[in-house]
């Protein structure tokens, strides 16, 4: 997403910012197992869901190659904390995008 104009760089910014204070959480309370991961990655979810309207006021959006490249990191985030059976879906499950 940072590489293409349509997307505010503010607010590439500021996705990554969440995505970062997931992995600190994820690193700092270790979910015991997936159903506990699966709180602290939808209360991200919840965070990129405020967001939307910040993209939409700046003439953008949260759309299918935002959602792919969003969706994606959260898998990367889990992943490298050990949850490589986590549902790519379920990941994200509380998005509104």
């Amino acid at each position: 997403m940072s590489a293409d104009p349509y997307f505010p760089d503010h607010l590439v910014a500021k996705g990554k910012e969440i995505l970062l204070r997931l992995s600190a959480r994820i690193e700092s309370e270790r979910p015991a197992d997936l159903p506990a991961l699966y709180v602290l990655t939808h209360a991200a979810t919840e965070e990129f869901n405020a967001l939307e309207g910040e993209f939409e006021a700046a003439g953008s959006e949260i759309e299918t190659v935002a959602r792919d490249d969003i969706g994606g990191a959260f898998w990367i985030v889990a992943t490298a904390h050990g949850f490589a059976d986590a549902d790519h879906e379920e990941l994200i499950g509380t998005r509104e995008w």
